[in-house]
């Protein structure tokens, strides 16, 4: 099986960063796994100011669009991961 992948801007601080990778990992299905990478914006600049106040933002392709920000929306990251898989088999 392989992981889906998702890269969540986030900051150390921030619970609503917290409640997004919770919520987020909450909508595994069986069988599947979601491999998130957090990346703290504060310890890049560009970041900081890319998404300074946007954060938690979301990506299933760090190079793609942006899933959501702020709240998870589970219908976005549900589709990013459902592509994701059928793309893989």
């Amino acid at each position: 099986m392989r992981a889906v992948p998702f890269t969540l801007y986030s900051r150390s601080y921030c619970h609503l960063c917290e409640d997004m990778l919770l919520a987020l990992l909450a909508l595994q299905q069986p069988g599947e796994r979601f491999e998130v990478a957090v990346v703290d914006v504060d310890a890049d600049p560009a970041l900081v100011e890319r998404f300074d106040e946007l954060v938690p933002v979301l990506f299933g392709d760090p190079a793609g669009a942006e899933l959501c920000h702020y709240f998870l929306d589970p219908a976005a990251a549900r589709g990013w991961a459902d592509t994701y898989a059928r793309a893989a088999a």
